[in-house]
């Protein structure tokens, strides 16, 4: 899919977006924390892939049968994130 500039940007936005909420997270800041306590120095490199697709782009049908399944570790990065799954 080919973006137009403003649509990279909003891609751009979100991506920053989420860098700075990791970034000022108490949670991640205690857990640097208690790697430096307990001698080391964490290197972080955190890979955010953004996957889009165009919303009229999925058909009624496939809108009201979509199933999918999230594993424990995704359960615990979206909770991380503060993302409600219902």
């Amino acid at each position: 899919m080919e973006l137009n500039k403003s649509e990279k940007k909003a891609v751009r936005e979100l991506g920053e977006a989420i860098n700075a909420s990791v970034e000022r997270s108490p949670r991640v800041a205690e857990a640097i924390e208690n790697l430096r306590s307990l001698g080391f120095e964490p290197n972080l490199l955190i890979k955010l892939e953004i996957g889009l697709q165009e919303m009229n782009a999925l058909t009624d049908d496939l809108q009201e049968n979509f199933e999918f399944e999230l594993t424990d570790e995704d359960m615990r990065t979206l909770r991380r994130m503060k993302i409600k799954i219902e």
